[in-house]
Protein backbone atom coordinates (compact mmCIF):
# COMPACT_ATOMS: atom_id res chain seq x y z
CA UNK A 1 0.00 0.00 0.00
CA UNK A 2 2.86 2.47 0.77
CA UNK A 3 3.84 2.41 -2.88
CA UNK A 4 0.52 2.75 -4.40
CA UNK A 5 0.31 5.91 -2.06
CA UNK A 6 3.80 7.11 -3.11
CA UNK A 7 2.25 6.85 -6.81
CA UNK A 8 -0.58 9.50 -6.33
CA UNK A 9 1.11 12.59 -6.56
CA UNK A 10 2.98 11.23 -9.54
CA UNK A 11 -0.54 10.44 -10.93
CA UNK A 12 -1.87 13.83 -10.34
CA UNK A 13 1.23 15.51 -11.84
CA UNK A 14 1.00 13.27 -15.37
CA UNK A 15 -2.42 14.27 -15.48
CA UNK A 16 -1.61 17.89 -14.86
CA UNK A 17 0.77 17.56 -17.93
CA UNK A 18 -1.69 16.14 -20.30
CA UNK A 19 -4.15 18.55 -19.36
CA UNK A 20 -1.48 21.55 -19.61
CA UNK A 21 -2.22 24.18 -23.09
CA UNK A 22 0.68 23.11 -25.25
CA UNK A 23 0.67 25.27 -28.32
CA UNK A 24 4.08 25.28 -30.68
CA UNK A 25 5.19 22.44 -27.70
CA UNK A 26 3.76 19.52 -28.93
CA UNK A 27 7.33 17.07 -28.83
CA UNK A 28 8.54 18.81 -25.48
CA UNK A 29 4.92 18.21 -24.04
CA UNK A 30 4.97 14.66 -25.58
CA UNK A 31 8.68 13.84 -24.38
CA UNK A 32 7.77 15.66 -20.55
CA UNK A 33 5.08 13.36 -20.43
CA UNK A 34 6.49 10.02 -21.32
CA UNK A 35 9.64 11.04 -18.88
CA UNK A 36 7.39 11.56 -15.79
CA UNK A 37 5.53 8.08 -16.54
CA UNK A 38 9.39 7.03 -16.35
CA UNK A 39 10.10 8.14 -13.41
CA UNK A 40 6.71 6.93 -11.72
CA UNK A 41 8.18 3.61 -12.65
CA UNK A 42 11.40 3.98 -11.58
CA UNK A 43 10.00 5.23 -8.31
CA UNK A 44 7.73 2.19 -7.95
CA UNK A 45 10.65 -0.27 -8.91
CA UNK A 46 13.19 1.38 -7.45
CA UNK A 47 12.71 -1.18 -4.41
CA UNK A 48 14.43 -3.22 -6.85
CA UNK A 49 17.58 -0.56 -7.20
CA UNK A 50 18.64 -1.44 -10.42
CA UNK A 51 15.46 -1.82 -12.26
CA UNK A 52 14.46 1.35 -10.98
CA UNK A 53 17.18 2.99 -11.89
CA UNK A 54 16.58 2.42 -15.49
CA UNK A 55 13.49 3.72 -15.33
CA UNK A 56 14.70 7.22 -14.10
CA UNK A 57 17.73 6.67 -16.75
CA UNK A 58 15.08 6.17 -19.45
CA UNK A 59 12.76 8.98 -17.62
CA UNK A 60 15.90 11.68 -17.90
CA UNK A 61 16.48 10.83 -21.37
CA UNK A 62 13.16 11.79 -22.44
CA UNK A 63 13.64 14.97 -20.32
CA UNK A 64 16.72 15.91 -22.52
CA UNK A 65 14.91 15.10 -25.73
CA UNK A 66 11.85 17.83 -24.31
CA UNK A 67 14.87 20.49 -23.30
CA UNK A 68 16.52 19.91 -26.71
CA UNK A 69 13.52 20.90 -28.65
CA UNK A 70 14.29 23.98 -27.65
CA UNK A 71 17.09 26.77 -28.67
CA UNK A 72 15.79 29.66 -26.62
CA UNK A 73 19.09 30.41 -24.25
CA UNK A 74 22.95 29.13 -24.60
CA UNK A 75 24.01 27.52 -21.40
CA UNK A 76 25.81 29.71 -19.03
CA UNK A 77 29.60 28.76 -18.73
CA UNK A 78 29.25 28.94 -15.28
CA UNK A 79 26.58 26.75 -14.81
CA UNK A 80 28.24 24.12 -17.29
CA UNK A 81 31.41 24.28 -14.68
CA UNK A 82 29.30 24.01 -11.38
CA UNK A 83 28.04 20.86 -12.94
CA UNK A 84 31.21 19.12 -13.95
CA UNK A 85 32.64 20.35 -10.87
CA UNK A 86 29.38 18.38 -9.23
CA UNK A 87 29.23 15.40 -11.39
CA UNK A 88 33.23 15.23 -10.83
CA UNK A 89 32.50 15.11 -6.86
CA UNK A 90 29.53 12.66 -7.13
CA UNK A 91 31.07 10.13 -9.52
CA UNK A 92 34.35 9.98 -7.26
CA UNK A 93 32.75 9.75 -4.39
CA UNK A 94 29.56 7.54 -4.46
CA UNK A 95 31.36 5.63 -7.84
CA UNK A 96 33.91 4.70 -5.15
CA UNK A 97 31.76 3.55 -2.68
CA UNK A 98 29.40 1.41 -4.75
CA UNK A 99 32.69 0.00 -6.46
CA UNK A 100 33.43 -1.28 -3.07
CA UNK A 101 30.45 -2.72 -1.55
CA UNK A 102 28.41 -3.70 -5.27
CA UNK A 103 31.14 -4.01 -7.86
CA UNK A 104 31.91 -2.80 -11.13
CA UNK A 105 28.69 -3.74 -13.09
CA UNK A 106 26.69 -1.00 -10.57
CA UNK A 107 29.28 1.45 -10.23
CA UNK A 108 29.48 1.91 -14.03
CA UNK A 109 25.42 2.23 -14.29
CA UNK A 110 25.52 4.97 -11.37
CA UNK A 111 28.40 6.21 -13.35
CA UNK A 112 26.32 6.87 -16.60
CA UNK A 113 23.00 7.76 -14.49
CA UNK A 114 25.19 10.57 -12.88
CA UNK A 115 26.23 11.74 -16.18
CA UNK A 116 22.84 11.83 -17.72
CA UNK A 117 20.92 13.54 -14.94
CA UNK A 118 23.71 16.19 -15.01
CA UNK A 119 22.99 16.16 -19.01
CA UNK A 120 19.37 16.94 -17.91
CA UNK A 121 20.15 19.54 -15.82
CA UNK A 122 22.52 21.41 -18.17
CA UNK A 123 19.68 20.66 -21.21
CA UNK A 124 16.93 22.45 -19.13
CA UNK A 125 18.96 25.55 -18.62
CA UNK A 126 18.41 26.23 -22.44
CA UNK A 127 14.88 26.19 -22.52
CA UNK A 128 14.47 29.43 -20.50
CA UNK A 129 12.19 28.00 -18.21
CA UNK A 130 12.16 28.84 -14.23
CA UNK A 131 9.67 25.56 -13.94
CA UNK A 132 12.08 23.20 -15.98
CA UNK A 133 15.39 24.30 -14.40
CA UNK A 134 14.14 24.45 -10.88
CA UNK A 135 12.57 20.98 -11.89
CA UNK A 136 15.94 20.24 -13.33
CA UNK A 137 18.05 21.14 -10.20
CA UNK A 138 15.81 19.72 -7.67
CA UNK A 139 16.00 16.43 -9.69
CA UNK A 140 19.78 16.53 -9.00
CA UNK A 141 19.22 17.46 -5.44
CA UNK A 142 16.80 14.63 -4.57
CA UNK A 143 18.88 12.29 -6.45
CA UNK A 144 22.07 13.11 -5.19
CA UNK A 145 20.99 12.56 -1.94
CA UNK A 146 19.50 9.50 -2.38
CA UNK A 147 22.56 8.38 -3.36
CA UNK A 148 24.70 9.71 -0.65
CA UNK A 149 21.88 7.69 1.89
CA UNK A 150 22.52 4.66 0.12
CA UNK A 151 26.27 4.57 -0.39
CA UNK A 152 27.60 6.82 1.23
CA UNK A 153 26.35 8.33 4.37
CA UNK A 154 23.21 7.87 7.02
CA UNK A 155 21.72 11.48 6.44
CA UNK A 156 18.81 12.58 8.77
CA UNK A 157 15.49 13.20 7.45
CA UNK A 158 16.81 12.05 4.15
CA UNK A 159 13.91 10.37 3.14
CA UNK A 160 11.58 13.28 3.48
CA UNK A 161 14.35 15.23 1.53
CA UNK A 162 14.39 13.28 -1.16
CA UNK A 163 10.29 12.70 -1.73
CA UNK A 164 9.74 16.49 -1.10
CA UNK A 165 12.37 17.56 -3.83
CA UNK A 166 11.55 14.36 -5.87
CA UNK A 167 7.53 15.61 -6.34
CA UNK A 168 8.36 19.48 -6.52
CA UNK A 169 10.80 18.36 -9.02
CA UNK A 170 8.34 16.67 -11.07
CA UNK A 171 6.00 19.19 -10.56
CA UNK A 172 7.28 22.09 -11.89
CA UNK A 173 8.96 19.93 -14.90
CA UNK A 174 5.00 18.93 -15.61
CA UNK A 175 4.18 22.74 -15.06
CA UNK A 176 7.20 23.64 -17.97
CA UNK A 177 4.82 22.47 -20.34
CA UNK A 178 2.41 25.58 -20.04
CA UNK A 179 5.46 27.79 -19.59
CA UNK A 180 7.22 26.44 -22.33
CA UNK A 181 4.29 27.41 -24.62
CA UNK A 182 4.40 31.14 -23.48
CA UNK A 183 7.98 31.63 -23.69
CA UNK A 184 7.94 30.25 -27.78
CA UNK A 185 4.43 32.84 -27.81
CA UNK A 186 6.62 35.99 -27.22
Amino acid sequence: MKMVYKLIPMFLIIILAIISKAKNARDYKFNIIIALIFCAIGDFTLQWFTIGLICFLIGHVFFIRAFLTTQESKVPSFIQTALFIFGTIMITWIGSSVFNSEGLLLTIAVTVYILVILTMGMTAFRTNSNFATAGAILFIVSDSILALNKFALDLTYSHEIIMTSYYLAQLFLAMSIANYSNIRRK
